[in-house]
Order: C-alpha cells, then structure tokens, then sequence
C-alpha cells in the first residue's frame, strides 16, 4: 500500500493501436495513485509477459493486477489470451477487462462465458475515452478488492 493507503498494482494493457494505448495509459496515469502500466501489443507478447517468455524471460515475477485487453489483436486474439488466463489456475484470478472498439453481442458473450470481468467498449470522443477509463480504473484500482 501506498502512502493513501491505495494498492500500487501493476496493469496489464493489451492494445495494438498506439493512439489507444497512449489515450489509456494518460487516462490511467491521472489521479494521485501511482501504478505501474505495462503495454503490450499483441496476444502473443502479453502471453510472453503473463508466462515470462521470450523478451520477458528472467523478469520480475509479480503479475498484474488488472488486465485491460483488447479482442481485436494481432498473432494471438484477446479471446484467446482471455481463455488462457482464466483456464490458468496461476492466472485466473487476475480481473481482465475487455476494452475494446467491438460492441458485438456475440463477442461480448463470448467474453463474459470464458471469464471476463467486464467489457467497456472505447468511445470515439476523447473526453469520453478518457472518463471511461478513469472509471474502469477507480473501480479496480480503489473499489475492488483483489485477491493476495
């Protein structure tokens, strides 16, 4: 815990369009909670970070406490890196947040049916965007209890 009595955690941002990551890491950056947002850019690389694999090997072994995961990634989809983290005993407890363009029903559903904790789709404006992701933020970060 922090000095505000706050758990710094680590997040996980799973995005492959730049413009959106920096948008989320300056939205997730804001208040007085300091927390450390790694960014990765597609389903293979978070896998690689969630497992220490690849350019991730020998690195610290604390995990996250949140993921923020797109659907709609390169090499590996965000549903299938959903469905990996929660078939993981190890993993499983992370809370993952489906953040994402997509507002299909059918992907929503089949989100929530493989373990997601929450789908928030990204809005186009940027004032929008960013109250979003505060909120997400404020409520995994502040509200939310997670697991040791």
């Amino acid at each position: 815990m922090n000095g505000n009595g706050y758990h710094a955690l680590t997040i996980l941002l799973v995005e492959d369009n730049p413009d959106h990551a920096e948008l989320t890491q300056r939205a997730l950056e804001t208040g007085n909670m300091v927390n450390n947002v790694v960014w990765v850019k597609d389903g293979e690389e978070a896998l690689d970070f969630l497992y220490r694999r690849g350019s991730w090997a020998g690195m610290s072994p604390d995990r996250p406490g949140l993921i923020l995961l797109d659907v709609n990634l390169p090499k590996v989809s965000g549903q299938s890196v959903l469905r990996q983290i929660k078939d993981d005993p190890e993993l499983q407890s992370i809370p993952v947040v489906m953040l994402t363009t997509s507002d299909r029903d059918d992907e929503v559903g089949t989100a929530y049916r493989a373990g997601a904790n929450g789908w928030v789709t990204k809005p186009v404006q940027f004032t929008e965007f960013m109250d979003k992701v505060k909120t997400v933020k404020l409520y995994w970060v502040l509200t939310n209890r997670l697991p040791d």
